[in-house]
């Protein structure tokens, strides 16, 4: 698997070293710049994976609660 190297999924790597974690999801909301943005961190494939459809889910999720205010 190829390293990503954006600079919020190494932000989001750089948590999970520090709390000895093995998957990481990072939800950014701005009203200031009016953005939802998120990052994703596996330890492995399959859990990099796995915390991308989770980050999907709970952006998703994010932006229905915003939609109804």
């Amino acid at each position: 698997m190829a390293k990503n190297n954006s600079p919020k999924v190494q932000a989001a790597r750089r948590f999970a070293e520090e709390f000895d974690v093995e998957q990481v999801i990072v939800l950014a909301v701005s009203y200031r710049h009016g953005t939802v943005e998120y990052a994703s961190y596996g330890e492995t494939a399959v859990l990099c994976r796995h915390a991308r459809r989770l980050a999907d889910k709970a952006y998703d999720a994010v932006m229905e609660e915003l939609a109804r205010g």
